[in-house]
């Protein structure tokens, strides 16, 4: 079976067929950095992640896009809040966004461009839009004028233009031909940053820089555009109406993840249960809260709460635990060249990664049954399976590593004197002294775990 996604645009599950054989052109709206990101934001860079390493480990070269909105109204409120410049607002707040996604094991984007480094694309697009009489401006404002595109518009979102209100994206709207046209362009305001075009000074709406963007890096017409799906109406709505009527074939399909809750609520500020990625670790590990973020399907709803998140860290410990047992016994265990039919099956049908992750969990519990039987063989070929499928998943645990490994070999030599000291103990059957060994080391966050072949310690994590 090959690929297959759900794209919104057909609302099915197509076989994914790209435009150009062995290549992928991926485009994902990025950040909006008025703000640090929350963790719902972080799950969508995990999502896109994911994509990007099954189609690397299907075949495909892939081009990934995502980019910056680094001018928008709620950067320049923001600015105007704190006293700060808006370019430093959005900037900074974009560095605490690729510290998560590379916390997450994100992998980078080929290209991560801003929007104020697009404004001649922006340009040509607008000038392609009057020319055809799909744009109008009042002013030094630009409105795409949705009238002109009544028969499409409305299309990804399953929409009819009579239900449909007001954009509501300028202070102008008594201006517009009809309330439901969109800002491409907004004339310039005292105190905002303003570039210049033919019909005057000004700043890009939301919508036009992704249309400029995608088609620059992309092409006129590329395989896959992805977001969560609170980016459906107006943003991709309005992205497709742009690039469609200025002549371009724009995305082949749609892809949207499902969004995070707290507690079955929605994030929001106003009630105060925003969940920062900080947050997050001080419970578990990155590679945990990757597992939390990846593990649902990704076009479901994840809520978080503290049970969820331990167990999920709980279950990725399975995998991990052995893995290093494996090793520990084994020796270094390769990663397999294949992966497990069933595997491949669920991540070909629309990235099924929990049956995915059911298949490794399996194999996990194979391994487990082989070590502890001694048949290394098939505890060697299990390994090698598991850590394919870890690693497609980016939950390799030997591609994952922080500062506390670094002390890992102090660590070590100092629990094997604890551990030695344990031995004795139990040899002359002094029971207490070695139960008090084990408690010390338990209190210090070591887990000692007795195996056939002999005991073993791990650091408790979260």
């Amino acid at each position: 079976m090959s690929l297959r996604l759900y794209d919104t645009s057909t609302r099915t599950v197509r076989e994914f067929e790209p435009l150009k054989p062995g290549r992928v052109g991926l485009y994902v709206c990025g950040a909006t950095p008025q703000a640090a990101p929350h963790i719902g934001h972080l799950r969508s860079g995990v999502i896109y992640d994911q994509l990007v390493r099954w189609l690397i480990r299907s075949g495909y070269e892939v081009t990934f896009v995502r980019n910056v909105t680094d001018i928008d109204d709620k950067i320049l409120a923001v600015a105007a809040d704190t006293g700060r410049q808006w370019f430093a607002v959005a900037e900074g707040n974009q560095r605490i966004f690729n510290r998560g996604y590379d916390a997450l094991g994100c992998l980078p984007p080929t290209i991560e461009p801003r929007a104020t480094g697009h404004v001649p694309e922006m340009i040509v697009l607008m000038r392609r839009l009057v020319e055809r009489g799909h744009a109008y401006n009042v002013g030094d404002d630009v409105y795409f004028d949705v009238k002109s595109w009544a028969d499409r518009y409305g299309s990804l979102s399953n929409q009819k233009l009579e239900n449909m209100r007001s954009a509501g994206d300028t202070p102008n709207e008594d201006l517009k031909h009809d309330p439901r046209d969109f800002a491409l362009w907004k004339g310039a305001k005292p105190g905002e940053p303003t570039w210049e075009t033919p019909w005057g000074p000004g700043r890009p709406g939301w919508h036009l820089e992704c249309s400029a963007m995608a088609t620059k890096y992309l092409g006129d017409t590329f395989d896959i555009h992805g977001g969560g799906v609170d980016l459906i109406f107006p943003h991709h709505e309005n992205e497709i109406a742009q690039a469609q009527a200025a002549g371009d074939g724009f995305a082949r399909y749609w892809m949207h993840n499902g969004l995070l809750t707290i507690d079955r609520e929605k994030m929001s500020k106003s009630i105060g249960n925003v969940v920062y990625l900080d947050d997050l670790l001080q419970q578990v590990r990155p590679v945990e809260a990757r597992y939390f973020l990846v593990a649902a399907h990704y076009r479901s709803t994840i809520d978080y709460t503290p049970g969820a998140i331990e167990d999920a860290a709980t279950a990725y410990r399975r995998i991990e635990g052995f893995l290093v047992r494996a090793a520990e016994v084994l020796g270094e265990v390769k990663v397999s060249a294949d992966l497990p039919p069933a595997f491949v099956a669920a991540m070909d049908d629309d990235l099924g990664v929990p049956q995915a992750l059911a298949v490794l969990h399996e194999t996990v519990r194979t391994g487990n049954t082989a070590l502890a039987s001694g048949d290394n063989e098939a505890a060697r070929e299990a390994a090698a399976e598991a850590r394919a499928m870890a690693g497609v998943l980016g939950l390799d645990p030997f591609e994952w590593t922080s500062a506390a490994d670094d002390l890992r070999p102090v660590v070590d030599a100092l629990v094997h004197v604890a551990l030695e000291q344990r031995q004795a103990a139990r040899a002359r059957k002094d029971w207490a002294a070695a139960d008090a060994v084990r408690d010390g080391l338990a209190a210090a966050g070591i887990v000692v775990e007795d195996t056939p072949q002999g005991p073993r310690y791990d650091i408790r994590r979260g």
